[in-house]
């Protein structure tokens, strides 16, 4: 039903771009049909998927990276009041500065490769996950806290088989942002300085007013985003399956 409605709703977003295209009159090199995007992509098939391979390991990198991180900085926040009062601030102000500003220093420091790109990612990624991951550590039940501490159980313990166990729908939460964000810091990236990804092919297309290349690459930007996001999701609702059966209950109700 899931892959059903998403081909709804592609054509149907088709359909709407069609029809745009035909009551405005705009020119190709404006806004391209969707049947020359298509033809593009066909014709460009092989460079595009290789770009597209340089942006999804770069997007990969960058969530594995960002959600160890941010699971570990989590943690640390809940395990230590000391440790809280210091990641705290780093946590806000990897947010409050944008992250077009820092781009050409990553570029600068980091080179044109890969690596600029994975750190990009993980700027982006690592609030959603360590915010999410440690709203749901502190929100343990209490009563359960309470146990613990009656039965004498180290602090390791009670993070390790209470705390986490807890916090997991809301790690997953954070997590299914993480992806949905994850491909804006690689992009971003790509934007700023590199010789390869779907960013620098965009950008590639742009300046030879290949416009219909460029929405062929964007449009297979959103599939690998969207296959990356609903394979994170699927995971997910295995690893946290009691969440779907207390859902479910609640439905039922």
């Amino acid at each position: 039903m899931k892959v059903m409605r998403l081909v709804a709703i592609a054509a149907g977003l088709i359909i709407v771009w069609q029809v745009t295209v035909l009551l405005t009159g705009a020119p190709p090199y404006i806004l391209p049909g969707p049947l020359r995007v298509a033809k593009a992509a066909f014709v460009h098939s092989r460079f595009l998927f290789d770009h597209a391979m340089t942006t999804l390991f770069e997007i990969i990198g960058g969530l594995l990276l960002g959600t160890l991180l941010g699971a570990l900085s989590a943690l640390s926040m809940i395990a230590s009041l000391s440790l809280k009062r210091w990641l705290l601030p780093v946590l806000v102000i990897s947010q409050a500065i944008p992250v077009f500003a820092i781009a050409p220093l990553l570029v600068l420091w980091l080179g044109y490769g890969m690596s600029s790109k994975i750190a990009m990612a993980v700027l982006i990624i690592f609030f959603p996950v360590t915010a999410a991951f440690y709203d749901g550590l502190r929100s343990t039940e209490p009563e359960w806290l309470e146990l613990a501490h009656v039965m004498n159980a180290k602090p390791f313990a009670v993070i390790r088989h209470i705390r986490m166990p807890a916090a997991l729908p809301a790690f997953a939460s954070g997590l299914r942002v993480a992806t949905a964000v994850a491909p804006i810091g690689a992009i971003v990236g790509e934007w700023v300085g590199s010789s390869k990804g779907l960013g620098f092919y965009m950008l590639h297309a742009n300046a030879r007013m290949q416009i219909d290349v460029m929405f062929a690459a964007l449009a297979v930007l959103a599939i690998v985003a969207l296959t990356l996001y609903f394979t994170v999701d699927r995971a997910m609702i295995k690893i946290v399956y009691w969440q779907k059966e207390e859902t479910e209950e609640k439905v039922s109700k």
